[in-house]
């Protein structure tokens, strides 16, 4: 049984052992895997010869991993500014509702095919939204609350599906993209190349200033999280099931827009954001040494033929929803392609999928605004509360 300080050191390990490899295997890099699942699954898959031999199974105090995800998920809620939503206007809101409604349809997918092959809809869940528009950190986060409700390897089946949507997203999206701008001759659209994108902060410098900025960042994140528990223990009260961060990412919300509302103290978003990205490492490190790889074996038929729905889905709804939506014009096509990149895997995804379409034609202003605000500001929000809802709706 390994504490949880030799816990987060191989956690640690693992980051640095994917860093590298990423860094040397160009595949890897292409698709943008994050380097905690490289290093991770490397470690997990170590964990699996172990087990196999009899000799025996690794154990791990992973107390630190909860920490870390509430600590991420709390800055995400700082993420959502109401003030951006507005200067977005009516395209960011379609894109929003999109979105929304492709976590709705993805959940549906997964309860619905999981239930026609035999499986309960709590098992289909795994498979739905929470690792495809959610990731590798929805999935951690969401895996061991639907393993304390009875879905046997539930985190192990997520973080399987998570690393499936980022590979099928990074495939997918170029392609589609690309298919829409040929198809329908999208090359002439009036160009948008001289567009400067608007700078929304810049960062101090000064290393003084830097400090205080990263020391008010960890107090306003602290406070966020510790007044966040009593609003997660009341919304408890309900008898609904929410994960153990909303609370959290609620209050975070709250305080990102009454301080810019009101002026009276700092937001230090660019410190909030380091912060955030450090402990979603630290969290899918922990999240991925500790799979029990082994708990799969029954459950992969089934897993298959649910990604397998979910990629067909995804590639449905870009092309003949996504796209006419946003218009039907060269950006909306971009922006297609980062539909796919973040509706299967993650926001890193979205703009490699769109980069790669940006090279071969023109750069997109709208696409590379709209789609990094959804997806790293308001995807992870709307998705916990939707996925939340259908969590209660299976229990009931």
């Amino acid at each position: 049984m390994l504490n949880l300080y030799q816990t987060l050191a191989i956690a640690v390990l693992a980051l640095w052992v994917g860093d590298m490899l990423k860094k040397r295997i160009r595949l890897l890099e292409r698709f943008c895997i994050p380097s905690p699942v490289i290093g991770g699954l490397l470690f997990a898959l170590i964990s699996l010869a172990v087990h196999l031999t009899g000799a025996f199974d690794l154990r791990f105090d992973d107390t630190l991993k909860e920490v870390c995800m509430v600590f991420f998920f709390t800055s995400v809620g700082f993420q959502a500014n109401i003030r951006t939503v507005r200067q977005g206007g009516r395209p960011l809101l379609m894109l929003l509702a999109l979105v929304a409604i492709a976590i709705v349809v993805q959940n549906l997918a997964a309860v619905g095919v999981a239930m026609a092959v035999g499986l309960d809809g709590m098992t289909g869940m795994t498979a739905g939204s929470i690792p495809m528009v959610g990731g590798h950190g929805t999935a951690g986060a969401f895996g061991p609350l639907l393993e304390q409700m009875g879905v046997a390897g539930a985190a192990t089946l997520a973080t399987a599906a998570a690393t499936f949507g980022l590979v099928a997203g990074s495939l997918m999206g170029g392609p589609v993209g690309e298919r829409l701008i040929e198809r329908y001759h999208l090359t002439n659209s009036s160009d948008d190349n001289e567009t400067e994108v608007p700078e929304v902060g810049k960062q101090s410098t000064a290393s003084q200033r830097l400090h205080t900025s990263y020391t008010i960042a960890v107090f306003q994140l602290i406070a966020a999280i510790g007044i966040g528990t009593l609003v997660s223990k009341a919304l408890s009260l309900t008898g609904l099931t929410f994960p153990i961060y909303i609370g959290s990412m609620i209050v975070a919300a709250v305080i990102r827009n009454y301080g810019e509302h009101t002026n009276r103290f700092t937001i230090p978003m660019h410190q909030i954001s380091d912060l955030g990205d450090i402990c979603l490492s630290l969290f899918l490190g922990m999240a991925m040494v500790t799979l029990r790889l082994w708990e799969l074996a029954d459950l992969a038929l089934p897993l298959l033929l649910l990604l397998t729905a979910q990629t067909l889905l995804m590639f449905l709804f870009a092309q003949f929803v996504c796209f006419r939506a946003m218009g039907g014009d060269y950006d909306a096509a971009v922006m297609t392609a980062g539909f796919c990149g973040f509706g299967m895997g993650a926001t890193p995804n979205a703009m490699a999928n769109m980069q790669a379409i940006c090279e071969k034609y023109r750069h997109s202003v709208k696409a590379f605004l709209l789609i990094p605000i959804v997806g790293s500001m308001f995807a992870d929000f709307i998705n916990s509360v939707i996925i939340t809802f259908f969590i209660n709706a299976l229990q009931a």
